[in-house]
């Protein structure tokens, strides 16, 4: 009951993202240079300038080599005495896991759900590209199976797995830019979407290590998502965005109320006079969001929460410097 009246909006939805796609992404640029440009500036995983920490190749041993970079093994092997290689990490790569299945085509706030995912990523795009730095993502929509058709109002959802788009690692603000069209401009999908599978495209093939930046409202199962996600975090810093909605946290009094999940397209009429099944419907949200916390906080992810009806900007900001706090003080979160 919590998802599908979560999902669903009783009041017409703004315009498409991708019919005013170039206005809104300058707006976001402005938007994020003043309030977020040098708040992530020197924040790289060890990625300093020196002989690195990647292993690289041997070569042999010559006089002056560092003695702890001997490579005993191939020295071994070899009788001759060879030192490892390390690679230096000068830049750090960031890629983004975008997922914008129908769940997120909804919002009662200032914003619809999938505007605060491109937002999102606009943010971090910027933070990332400065310096030099590469940033690749992969996109997620729909295209899951579908509910039976007399449920649905319109046409059926297409059965199958989702549509996944690779976008390549690039560096540079012109390629940002064209990476952030794209994502703005992708069409949403009808039908449910594999937020697991989105985020496996990131474990394969293997990358090194770097950062990830999962941003959903994760409302499939936890099942589905949470052990990729721990794989990812075996080699990345792992951040996982949040979106949520108000209504998807509680229900308003306006009489009955007739909600499509356009996931599965099932249409229900609920009486929210009835304030029993308000609450109820407040401790099932509740329930939902504190399972999802646990699963992000058991992957290791860092958890940041945007919400449509708030500045998801000054979130953001106060997120990062919660962030820097704490690492001054020598913690990892």
């Amino acid at each position: 009951m919590a998802r599908a009246a979560a999902v669903t909006s009783p009041t017409p939805r703004p315009a498409p993202l991708a019919d005013r796609s170039e206005a809104v992404l300058s707006r976001l640029q402005l938007l994020v240079t003043r309030k977020l440009d040098g708040l992530l500036q020197g924040d790289y995983a060890g990625l300093l300038p020196g002989p690195g920490s990647e292993a690289g190749e041997s070569r042999e041993y010559r006089p002056g080599d560092d003695v702890r970079r001997m490579d005993w093994p191939v020295t071994a092997r070899t009788t001759t005495p060879h030192v490892r290689r390390t690679v230096a990490d000068r830049e750090l790569e960031t890629w983004l896991a975008l997922d914008l299945s129908a769940s997120l085509d909804f919002g009662t706030g200032q914003w619809l759900k999938r505007e605060v995912v491109v937002a999102a990523a606009a943010a971090i795009t910027h933070l990332t590209v400065r310096g030099g730095n590469r940033i690749g993502a992969v996109i997620g929509t729909g295209g899951g199976a579908s509910a039976p058709a007399r449920r649905w109002r319109g046409t059926p959802p297409p059965a199958g797995p989702g549509v996944l788009t690779r976008l390549p690692v690039r560096s540079g603000r012109k390629e940002a830019q064209g990476l952030l069209r794209t994502v703005a401009g992708t069409t949403i999908q009808p039908g449910r979407g594999d937020l697991g599978a989105l985020i496996e495209m990131l474990n394969r093939p293997p990358r090194r290590r770097g950062v990830a930046v999962v941003v959903s409202d994760f409302l499939s199962p936890a099942e589905q998502w949470a052990r990729p996600l721990r794989k990812l975090r075996v080699r990345h810093d792992v951040l996982a965005i949040e979106v949520i909605d108000p209504r998807e946290l509680e229900l308003p009094d306006v009489g009955v109320l007739p909600v499509v999940d356009p996931e599965t397209g099932e249409l229900h009429e609920v009486q929210t006079a009835d304030p029993r099944l308000r609450q109820r419907y407040a401790d099932a949200a509740a329930a939902q969001r504190a399972t999802i916390a646990a699963a992000l906080r058991g992957a290791g992810a860092a958890h940041l929460r945007l919400r449509t009806d708030r500045d998801w900007l000054l979130d953001m900001v106060r997120f990062v410097a919660a962030q820097r706090h704490a690492r001054t003080r020598g913690t990892t979160r």
